[in-house]
């Protein structure tokens, strides 16, 4: 059973907005998660009144979105008794329940002149038909930077992709603005591609980085040493990335030709279990997008081992 859960919250705790701070929309967060904390507290932070944080019922993560709504002088509702009365509700839930999540609020509340905005990067505005054919102005507004639990990132210049309703995406431009973000309009058909090329810059990157902590523990590199042997090098590599771009900056056995050693790398990596299943397909989009010698050797070899 859901509890009442309006938290008040202490004048000493609570934000300050000062009384001759320009006019700017009141903002219910629904699912103060890692994204939703942190875009709360920068909202926050850059004067938007957050009115309501709204959680699931019965949800894990009562105790600290009650530290926050505190912090930020909001109400905090579980969503069967959430009021969600400001003019923005802003959606950061997972992606699979957005769309279950419009269809239910569209049934409870008359959102004419209301904005609502999801934070999704897979999804665009159309998840949330039922709430614009019940009266909002709807968007997505999404950006590309990594949430992890106790570790919020700064705003300022993060990309902020953008697409709907004209009234919600002047709405995100604005917060945009006040966030010293920088925003742009992606077509609605391109926002699977473009979360999946963020995929690749953080997640995927992530789990490349873990594989070479595993293929580290089998040359026998002490474990408390392999990121401080890691870290050089990744560094420079994503320096040169930025500075120069990706045929520059790429380096390495494939960049000078020397298959000799590339075959020696597919031959011992077997003893790491996947690593070869990354390495290969890898090997094979360097051979076709960068400038790698002897590329139609390359293949060949890397064909060889696919087998």
């Amino acid at each position: 059973m859901a509890a009442n859960i309006n938290e008040a919250a202490g004048a000493h705790e609570a934000f300050c907005y000062p009384s001759t701070m320009p006019r700017k929309k009141t903002i219910a967060i629904v699912g103060p998660g890692n994204l939703g904390s942190s875009l709360a507290v920068a909202l926050g932070e850059a004067g938007y009144r957050i009115r309501e944080l709204v959680i699931r019922d019965g949800s894990r993560s009562r105790r600290q979105a009650a530290a926050l709504a505190r912090k930020l002088g909001a109400r905090l509702s579980a969503i069967s008794q959430a009021t969600l009365a400001a003019e923005v509700t802003w959606l950061c839930v997972s992606d699979d329940g957005i769309a279950a999540l419009a269809r239910q609020l569209a049934r409870r509340n008359t959102w004419r002149g209301q904005i609502v905005l999801h934070s999704s990067g897979a999804l665009s505005s159309e998840v949330l038909k039922p709430l614009q054919r019940a009266g909002a102005a709807v968007g997505s507004a999404h950006p590309m930077m990594t949430f992890v639990r106790g570790a919020s990132p700064e705003w300022r210049g993060i990309p902020f992709a953008v697409e709907g309703d004209r009234r919600a995406v002047d709405f995100a431009r604005r917060v945009a603005r006040d966030l010293k973000l920088e925003p742009f309009v992606i077509p609605a058909s391109s926002k699977v591609l473009y979360h999946a090329m963020g995929s690749f810059c953080s997640p995927l990157l992530i789990t490349l980085l873990a594989t070479a902590e595993e293929i580290a523990r089998a040359a026998k590199i002490p474990p408390a040493k392999i990121s401080k042997v890691m870290r050089p090098i990744l560094e420079k590599t994503l320096t040169n990335y930025f500075d120069n771009g990706a045929a520059a900056a790429f380096s390495g056995p494939m960049q000078r030709g020397d298959l000799a050693t590339v075959e020696r790398h597919f031959e011992n990596l077997r003893r790491v279990p996947g690593a070869l299943e990354i390495y290969l397909p890898l090997a094979l989009q360097a051979a076709r997008r960068l400038p790698v010698a002897n590329r139609a050797k390359l293949l060949r070899l890397v064909r060889k081992y696919e087998r």
